[in-house]
């Protein structure tokens, strides 16, 4: 399977880079093609600007300044996702990722006036993330990542696809051993992707 690996930290030795170390060589391991994409390394401007908004429902020549990165999620069959979230949303390239190029002809096709799903050739999607914070805090807000994640992506690819959500809450507080222990888990289920 064609399998492209989003992951969103700008410090390299991070909790989150080794996690998307983890997740690329399981998934190689276990036979997948992966386009591994750091949007911080690649530097990915999650900026949309002025002439793209004002472009953005005029499909085919809204990828013009991102058809790289429409490109590989069109060849993708899975998407996974790695990032940590902060102010309990994204981080502002991935969410910059999404914004502009999860465009009208790419993720979602305008058929009378309604969006409707166009990413079917992603069959799976999962996401691993890192919280500072605890459960019950994300839950109290209404832990947007998952749900964007679980329902908002969910119905953007195809219909009934599997999806996956790991996440290490209560990273503030956490050890070697609970580190440990997500990252046994994260590589247990890209191992069986």
């Amino acid at each position: 399977m064609n399998i492209l690996v989003l992951h969103a930290h700008p410090v390299e030795t991070s909790f989150s880079a080794a996690l998307h170390r983890i997740v690329v060589e399981r998934l190689t391991a276990g036979g997948h093609s992966v386009d591994a994409c750091d949007l911080y390394a690649e530097d990915f401007d999650p900026r949309m600007s002025r002439a793209e908004r004002l472009g953005y429902h005029d499909a085919p020549a809204n990828i013009e300044n991102v058809r790289g990165y429409v490109e590989r999620l069109r060849k993708a069959e899975a998407l996974v996702l790695v990032f940590p979230v902060w102010n309990y949303g994204y981080p502002a390239v991935l969410k910059g990722f999404f914004d502009r190029v999860f465009l009208p002809g790419v993720s979602f096709k305008m058929v009378d006036g309604k969006a409707k799903p166009n990413l079917h050739n992603i069959r799976k999607v999962a996401a691993v993330a890192t919280y500072g914070g605890s459960r019950f805090r994300a839950m109290l807000v209404g832990d947007p990542p998952r749900k964007l994640v679980t329902r908002l992506l969910r119905s953007t690819v195809k219909p009934f696809a599997p999806v996956s959500y790991l996440a290490h809450y209560s990273m503030n507080l956490s050890t070697e051993r609970s580190r440990e222990k997500f990252m046994a888990k994260v590589a247990a289920a890209m191992g069986t992707f």
